[in-house]
């Protein structure tokens, strides 16, 4: 098995790396960290793709997203969280009877009779799941090779652990670069260098509108951000500076004019680069006003569904920014829920749905639904068991992959019992390591992997942007999960 990471990934290539790009502006501040775009070895697109990853900061409960439904199992979970009809008594199951209308329908039924629900603030992810425009990874998460329970107590050499498992900040780095926090590379910024060479305006191949993220950091494409407004402006160079047309001319001859120093003409490049971006975002946006349709659908008062408009946005503006494919980042937080699970999580399941349903609506109507694929990712998932009023740190999960390219109204992988793990004899409990900690059955490699290949990833390529997938080639831990057409 492979346990080492590809050169690119080590501190050694990032300090070349930092070498490399010590006179391309690449330390700037982050208003203006947009560093020298080089070519890419990789796919030239003829078509357009997007991949929108939706990040659940705080590791979202997966036990009350997608709800055990069939009599039996249900039965289970409402007895370890406390019974749905309980909750006064401190439990958070969920009713059953609450879970009909979210209740999902696949083509092909699960083993063992086994059905799920939605959580019922989800009636808009719901109807895109039975209606074949979402499916469902179940039980998915951090892996470097595949684990069995007995191998995860064993603590030998021979089966690795993701590092720093159940940390935030770690684990939210694994997720997005399969190493913990201080990783300076994610596997959607390595896509992104992969896309260079597609795009005409290369400084909009990795998008970000929610912030700074490692996910979006690739060796060539560095994440642009932009607000939910649009790009972010450099006041010096677009407004007038003590009210003075003069005084801003001067500062935008010495910020963008060619100097004899190095290191100062460097920096003015990237300040170019970051002006003539905010200038054609702007420019490219005034024909896909926020108030006309499709996006004046998005809900309001729901910053998620804000930054997904903007996402919107730029994919209708394409053609005009000259892009054929993008890898986009969106956010969410609130999802650390120890306490007031019940409450807490209502809010932000909605939020969830309705941003990403009004993003699919949006796609739709935009012509280029089966060429945007959305998906969600979190720190981890969280325990089974209630700690009293919520739940703790977890594992793996279950997430959702939404679009037109989706092979949707399905479940992939393996849907795990409903147990908390307690017994080393139980084969039911092959899948929990405490709690009801759910040890993933599918890695994060493999998920992404699927996306990837989609995206136009091919053969060797994958190696440099997830360096553990060549574990997972077996028939129980395919490469490819399948569920894009």
């Amino acid at each position: 098995m492979h346990f080492i990471q590809p050169e690119k990934h080590t501190r050694r290539a990032f300090l070349r790396r930092a070498g490399q790009l010590a006179f391309t502006g690449a330390a700037l501040p982050t208003a203006l960290n947009l560093a020298a775009m080089g070519e890419a070895a990789a796919f030239n697109a003829t078509d357009y793709k997007a991949l929108v990853c939706v990040f659940l900061n705080g590791g979202n409960d997966y036990a009350n997203t997608v709800i055990n439904y069939d009599n039996a199992s249900y039965d289970q979970y409402s007895a370890i969280r406390g019974g749905g009809a309980n909750r006064s008594a401190g439990g958070i199951a969920l009713a059953q009877s609450a879970l009909t209308p979210t209740r999902l329908v696949p083509t092909v039924a699960l083993p063992g009779g086994r059905e799920y629900a939605m959580h019922p603030s989800m009636t808009g992810l719901a109807g895109l799941f039975n209606s074949g425009a979402c499916a469902v990874q179940l039980n998915v998460g951090p892996l470097v090779v595949p684990l069995t329970r007995a191998q995860y107590n064993s603590n030998s050499a021979a089966y690795p652990k993701p590092p720093k498992l159940f940390s935030h900040n770690d684990q939210q780095s694994v997720w997005q670069s399969s190493q913990p926090e201080g990783a300076t590379t994610g596997w959607g910024g390595h896509i992104g260098d992969l896309a260079l060479s597609s795009n005409t305006n290369r400084v909009l191949t990795c998008v970000s509108v929610t912030g700074n993220t490692v996910f979006l950091s690739g060796d060539q494409a560095l994440s642009y951000q932009v607000s939910t407004g649009g790009a972010v402006k450099i006041n010096a160079l677009n407004n007038n500076v003590y009210n003075s047309p003069n005084v801003r001319a001067a500062i935008t001859q010495l910020a963008l004019q060619t100097r004899t120093h190095q290191l100062e003409n460097e920096y003015n490049i990237v300040t170019a680069r970051a002006f003539g971006a905010e200038s054609a975002i702007a420019n490219a946006l005034t024909a896909f006003p926020a108030a006309n349709a499709p996006f004046n659908a998005f809900p309001t008062g729901n910053n998620l569904a804000d930054q997904l408009k903007m996402v919107a946005r730029l994919i209708a503006a394409r053609t005009q920014l000259g892009n054929q494919r993008q890898v986009f980042f969106v956010s969410m937080g609130g999802f650390d829920l120890h306490d007031n699970l019940i409450n807490g999580q209502a809010t932000l399941m909605d939020r969830l749905s309705t941003a990403l349903t009004a993003f699919y609506n949006a796609t739709v109507a935009l012509g280029v639904a089966d060429k945007v694929t959305a998906f969600t990712a979190s720190d981890f998932g969280r325990t089974l068991t209630s700690n009293g009023d919520g739940s703790d740190h977890g594992w793996g999960s279950h997430h959702f992959m939404v679009g037109g390219a989706v092979r949707g109204k399905a479940f992939y992988g393996k849907a795990p019992p409903v147990s908390v793990g307690n017994s080393t004899t139980d084969a039911n409990d092959q899948w929990h390591v405490g709690q009801g900690r759910l040890l993933p059955s599918t890695s994060v490699d493999q998920y992404a992997g699927t996306m990837a290949t989609w995206f136009g990833v091919q053969g060797a390529e994958m190696d440099g942007i997830l360096p553990n997938l060549v574990n997972f080639n077996s028939v129980d831990y395919p490469t490819n999960l399948g569920f894009m057409a």
